[in-house]
C-alpha cells in the first residue's frame, strides 16, 4: 500500500516500504530503489565447488599415501620372512654340523680328524664332507690350530713347476708362520706337503712328505 503524505502542500512523498516486489536501497543517499545482486549467488555456487575440489584432492592423497605405504609394508614382510627362513635354514645346517663333530671359529667350521693319512688321503676325506684342508688366512686362525694339540695336516703345498708354496684353492702363500729353520727339506727328501704343530710360539708349520701319516684339519666356510 503506497501512502500520500502532504508537506506544505507543495511536496509530495510516497513510502513504499509496504510494497511487495520493492527493496529500499542501502546507499546513504536514499530515495532510490536497487534490484538484488544476482552475482552472489554464482559467488557462493563457486566457493563451494572450490571446497569439494579441495577435499576430493586431500581424500585421493591420503588413498594414495595408504596404497603406497600397503605396498612398502607387504614388501618388507617378505624379505623378513625370506631372511627369517634363510636364518632357520643355516641354524638348522649348523646343528648338524655340531652333531657330525665340527667346530665352529668365525667365519668357518672345522674338523679335526681322529684318525692319521696322507696329505692326499686327508684331503679327499674333506672333499667328500664338502670342504678342504684348512686354509690359514690370519694368526688368529693360526692360534686356533695351536689349541688342537696335534700335528696336522694344513692345506698348503709346494707347486711342482716353480717350488712355490700355494694353497689348495690356488692361491699363493703371502703370510706364513714357519718354525724355526722351516722349510728344510729336511735330509733331502721331498717334504712338499704342510703340517702345523702345537709349540709354544706360534710358528709352528713344518714341511714334511706328503706320504707321512698326520691328523688333518678340515675347513667349511659358512656364507
Amino acid at each position: 500500500m503506497a501512502r500520500i503524505f502532504h508537506k506544505d502542500q507543495s511536496e509530495i512523498t510516497m513510502d513504499y516500504v509496504n510494497l511487495p516486489d520493492a527493496k529500499k536501497s542501502s546507499s546513504s543517499e536514499g530515495g532510490g530503489v536497487t534490484a538484488a545482486v544476482p552475482g552472489r549467488k554464482l559467488y557462493r555456487l563457486v566457493a563451494v565447488s572450490f571446497g569439494l575440489l579441495c577435499i576430493l584432492q586431500v581424500a585421493v592423497n591420503i588413498s594414495l599415501r595408504l596404497t603406497l605405504y600397503s605396498s612398502d609394508s607387504k614388501a618388507n614382510c617378505k624379505n623378513l620372512t625370506e631372511e627369517t627362513d634363510e636364518l632357520k635354514g643355516k641354524l638348522t645346517n649348523f646343528d648338524q654340523y655340531f652333531h657330525q663333530g665340527w667346530v665352529y671359529f668365525r667365519p668357518s667350521f672345522y674338523y679335526i680328524s681322529s684318525v692319521k693319512k696322507s696329505w692326499q688321503e686327508s684331503r679327499n676325506d674333506c672333499l667328500q664332507r664338502g670342504a678342504d684342508l684348512m686354509i690359514i688366512n690370519s694368526k688368529a686362525e693360526q692360534e686356533f690350530t695351536r689349541k688342537i694339540h696335534k700335528r696336522t695336516w694344513i692345506g698348503l703345498i709346494k707347486g711342482k713347476t716353480n717350488g712355490s708354496w700355494k694353497w689348495v684353492d690356488g692361491t699363493p702363500l703371502t703370510q706364513s708362520y714357519w718354525g724355526y729353520g722351516e722349510p728344510n727339506g729336511f735330509e733331502g727328501k721331498n717334504e712338499d706337503c704342510v703340517e702345523t704343530n702345537f709349540y709354544d710360539t706360534v710358528n709352528s708349520w713344518n714341511d714334511q712328505p706328503c706320504e707321512d701319516q698326520d691328523f688333518w684339519i678340515c675347513e667349511k666356510m659358512v656364507a
